[in-house]
């Protein structure tokens, strides 16, 4: 199958979005699939204000389009809310062509979060986006009733995966971690207000806190809590070191809709305390993590959690299993469709 992704969030950004499509890129050219990534470097493009990691290709549906027809499709999806997306999904429906969609992020929480304007408002945008795509792919059932509740019904589940090879319990440790007094609780991901890291700064626990990424507050908090370490970001077998080192993972974030940290850190045998948010409600059970309003309890809990069952627990998210789910929640454009986009 020839699959068509229109993404705004792609390389060089770190996150969960661009890491999560480019699992799923590499798993679906594995099975022999091709894929054509519609991403903002191919266009002119502009840093996003506040979030300059993130570039608004200047890009015309018709530019979109004639990749996406040059390429010859057999479907379409359509990632993200941004200005790519917007313009696939315009040259889609002018078309007559199927699409899907897929919500990766709380996209209305977000905007509130980082500008104060009432989410509300974005809601009617998040609702006009996706109503006409043949199925939204969602994350969690709590992705579910959200959208549900804002009147998109179209749902598909596209769950998500754990590269095993690379995040497991058996390897290194890191040093500059485990010399630190314990226990040691870890926060990994994009520092940034939308996280809520200072929920995890704050909570009142004894202990050494470690905060692993980088972002828009990572300065202002490493100033305001100089007790804590800041030591930047990790990728692949570094990341996995820290993990390892560690004795929680804390997920601060209530506006995550899954969490990939979470499961790249139980899989290197460390357990996860978190809010009652979506995301950890979906992902953690009792015997791998603690979830509580108060997230020092859900620290304290966790802490009891056995690190084999963490890493056992972890096995059952694969990326193969989730690019099954993505090729299973897609809607094929069909012949008459192509031949009139031709």
């Amino acid at each position: 199958m020839r699959i068509a992704l229109v993404t705004d969030a792609w390389m060089p950004q770190v996150n969960g979005v661009v890491r999560t499509l480019t699992a799923i890129r590499r798993e679906l050219e594995s099975m022999g699939h091709e894929l054509l990534v519609v991403s903002p470097d191919r266009f002119a493009n502009l840093p996003c204000p506040s979030y300059p990691e993130i570039r608004l290709a200047l890009a015309r549906r018709r530019s979109v389009g004639r990749l996406i027809s040059a390429f010859g499709a057999d479907a379409i999806h359509i990632a993200t809310e941004g200005p790519l997306g917007l313009a696939a999904r315009r040259w889609c429906i002018a078309q007559g062509l199927r699409f899907t969609t897929a919500y990766h992020t709380q996209f209305p929480d977000y905007v509130a979060a980082r500008t104060g304007v009432d989410a509300g408002w974005i809601w009617r945008y998040i609702r006009w986006f996706h109503a006409p795509a043949e199925a939204i792919l969602t994350s969690t059932p709590s992705v579910d009733a959200v959208l549900r509740h804002h009147g998109l019904p179209r749902l598909r589940r596209w769950g998500r995966g754990v590269d095993l090879t690379t995040f497991s319990a058996a390897g290194a440790t890191d040093p500059a971690i485990t010399t630190l007094a314990g226990p040691i609780l870890l926060y990994v991901g994009r520092v940034a207000v939308e996280k809520n890291v200072e929920a995890f700064l704050e909570a009142p626990v004894a202990g050494t806190k470690v905060v692993i990424g980088d972002g828009p507050a990572r300065a202002m908090l490493a100033a305001r809590y100089p007790q804590a370490h800041f030591p930047g970001a990790r990728f692949g077998p570094a990341l996995a070191a820290a993990y390892r080192s560690a004795d929680v993972l804390v997920f601060p974030s209530r506006t995550d809709t899954f969490g990939l940290v979470m499961i790249e850190a139980l899989a290197c045998g460390t357990p996860v305390a978190a809010y009652p948010a979506p995301g950890p409600v979906d992902v953690l059970d009792a015997t791998v993590g603690a979830i509580d309003p108060d997230l020092a309890v859900a620290i304290g809990a966790a802490l009891g959690r056995d690190r084999a069952t963490c890493a056992a627990y972890a096995g059952r998210f694969t990326w193969a299993a989730s690019a099954a789910q993505f090729l299973a929640g897609l809607a094929p454009i069909g012949a008459s469709a192509a031949a009139r986009a031709a």
